[in-house]
């Protein structure tokens, strides 16, 4: 019985990174605009798994939360963060440098 649960808890750990890695690149099919019917299904059909493993989970007595290391996925792209901003001077640069940075 224990055996089972173990078993149960490491599929419900790979399911939810998978679904993750499934939400990610639906999003990335919405964004460009293309067709992510697929990748939607798949979805649907591992949630379903995991309902049904979470439902056979809580009968066998299991009430512990699983948790997933890497969880977190980001949904975006990191925005670039901004060149500093360097201070001039007027005598440190001559003058059509300036001109063309301004």
């Amino acid at each position: 019985m224990d055996n089972r649960i173990n078993e149960i808890r490491r599929t419900i750990r790979a399911l939810r990174v998978s679904m993750l890695e499934a939400e990610a690149i639906m999003r990335e099919q919405i964004n460009r605009d293309e067709d992510c019917s697929f990748v939607a299904q798949e979805i649907l059909k591992m949630r379903s798994v995991m309902s049904l493993l979470a439902r056979e989970r809580t009968t066998l007595g299991d009430d512990e939360p699983i948790l997933v290391n890497s969880f977190f996925i980001p949904r975006r792209r990191p925005t670039r963060k901004p060149v500093a901003v360097l201070s001039l001077t007027y005598g440190s640069v001559p003058r059509h440098r300036l001109a063309e940075r301004v």
